[in-house]
C-alpha cells in the first residue's frame, strides 16, 4: 500500500494528471502569459525580480495599426492621383465652332423660260422622279462609330433632315414670312450671325440669308403646282473623338409663277390635251419651274446632339433660271415663264481696288435641266 505522501498508484483515480488535467499548458497561454521567469543565470545578477513583465497586446497594436493605416493612406492617394491623370473614357474634345461661310451663285438661262401646268413641267423635267416634299429627304443607315453609338448618329441624321426639311422646303420659310423654324435648330453660338445674315444680308460669304435657309422675294415670286420635288444624298462621318459630321447634297425643284394679283392676271386659258386644272389657281398655265441645288457642310458636338442643335458650317447653293445680278444673297428671284435674261451680265470687278470687295458670281444654266418640249 502506498503512504500518506505517496502519489497514488498509476490508474486509480486521483492519480496521475488528473488533477491537472482542467489546467492546459499550451503555445496560446504561453503567449498570453503576462509574467516571465528569469532564466538561472538572470536570477544570479538579479535576486529581487525573479520575473519580467511582457508588453500586453494592446501595447504593440498602436504600432501595427499605425503602419496600417499609413499604408492605406498611400494607397488612396496613389489611387486618387491615378484616376486624376487618366482620361475618360467619353471625355469630349474641345470644339470650335466655325463661323459658316457660304457661297450662292445664280444661273442664267439661255433664251426663254419654258412655262406651262406645273404638273407637265415635272413630267418632261429629270425631275419627273423625284419625290414630292421630305419624302426626298432620305437618311442613310445609321451604325456607329468609333466614339459615337447608334443612337447618336441616328440623332445627328435626324437633326440633319429636319434643317434641311425646315430650311428648303417649309411653305412659311419659303414665302419669307417666318424665320424660327430654322432658328431654333441652330446652335445658340450661331444666332448672332445668322441674325445678322437675316437682316442685313451681305454677299460677303459670311452673311447670306440664302446660305442659312431658301426664299423667294415674296412681292414678284410664289409657289405654285403639287409640292417641292426633291433629290438627293447624306452622309455622315467622325470629326475626330468629339464631333459628327454630315454632309447633304439635295436637288431641289419648284414650280413658280409671278406674284401678280387676280385683278392683273391674265384669264386662263382651258385645259386641253388632258390637262387638268389645278383648283385654288387661277394661273397654274403660267407656272415655270426654278432648280436649287444645295449642298450643306452640318456639325454635331455632343453638346448639339444633346440639344437637338445643328452647326452649320458650310452652304452652296447654285439656283436658276436667275438674273446674273438678281441678289441671290438675299433672297430668290427666279426668271419665270416668258422671261429672258437679255443683255444680263454679272456687275463689272474693278482688279485695281483694294480691300475685299464682293466678288459677283455667276453661271450659265444648262438646257438640259429645263422642261422637254
Amino acid at each position: 500500500m502506498a503512504g500518506p505522501g505517496d502519489p497514488p498508484p498509476e490508474g486509480a483515480p486521483g492519480g496521475g494528471d488528473d488533477e491537472y488535467r482542467s489546467t492546459v499548458f499550451d503555445e496560446s497561454f504561453v503567449r498570453a502569459a503576462r509574467l516571465q521567469e528569469f532564466s538561472a543565470r538572470e536570477r544570479l545578477a538579479d535576486h529581487e525580480h525573479p520575473v519580467r513583465a511582457l508588453p500586453s497586446e494592446s501595447s504593440r497594436g498602436p504600432v501595427w495599426q499605425g503602419l496600417v493605416l499609413v499604408l492605406l493612406l498611400a494607397l488612396a492617394f496613389g489611387t486618387a492621383v491615378y484616376l486624376g491623370t487618366r482620361p475618360a473614357p467619353h471625355s469630349r474634345e474641345p470644339v470650335e465652332r466655325q463661323p459658316l461661310s457660304s457661297t450662292v451663285i445664280p444661273l442664267s438661262p439661255v433664251g426663254t423660260v419654258p412655262g406651262g401646268r406645273p404638273e407637265r413641267l415635272f413630267e418632261r423635267s429629270p425631275a419627273a422622279e423625284f419625290y414630292v416634299g421630305a419624302a426626298g429627304v432620305t437618311l442613310p443607315p445609321a451604325r456607329a462609330t468609333a466614339h459615337f453609338a447608334e443612337s447618336q448618329v441616328l440623332a445627328a441624321l435626324a437633326t440633319a433632315k429636319e434643317y434641311v426639311v425646315e430650311s428648303s422646303l417649309n411653305p412659311e420659310v419659303l414665302g419669307g414670312g417666318t424665320v424660327r423654324p430654322v432658328r431654333i435648330l441652330l446652335d445658340p453660338d450661331q444666332h448672332p450671325q445668322f441674325d445678322r445674315s437675316l437682316e442685313r444680308p451681305a454677299a460677303d460669304g459670311r452673311h447670306a440669308a440664302t446660305g442659312w435657309l431658301l426664299r423667294f422675294h415674296p412681292g414678284s415670286t410664289v409657289l405654285t403646282g403639287a409640292g417641292v420635288r426633291v433629290h438627293g444624298t447624306m452622309e455622315i462621318r467622325e470629326a475626330g473623338s468629339g464631333a459628327l459630321e454630315v454632309r447633304t447634297d439635295h436637288v431641289l425643284v419648284y414650280a413658280v409663277r409671278p406674284a401678280v394679283s387676280a385683278a392683273d392676271r391674265p384669264a386662263s386659258p382651258a385645259p386641253h390635251d388632258g390637262e387638268a386644272g389645278d383648283a385654288g389657281d387661277a394661273d397654274v398655265s403660267g407656272a415655270s419651274l426654278f432648280t436649287v441645288r444645295r449642298e450643306l457642310l452640318l456639325r454635331f458636338d455632343r453638346e448639339d446632339l444633346r440639344d437637338q442643335r445643328v452647326t452649320v458650317e458650310r452652304a452652296t447653293v447654285r439656283a436658276g433660271p436667275m438674273s446674273c445680278t438678281a441678289r441671290p444673297h438675299d433672297v430668290l428671284r427666279p426668271l419665270t415663264a416668258g422671261q429672258t435674261t437679255g443683255d444680263d451680265r454679272p456687275a463689272a470687278t474693278d482688279p485695281y481696288e483694294r480691300g475685299d470687295p464682293a466678288v459677283p458670281l455667276c453661271g450659265t444654266l444648262d438646257p438640259s435641266s429645263r422642261p422637254g418640249p
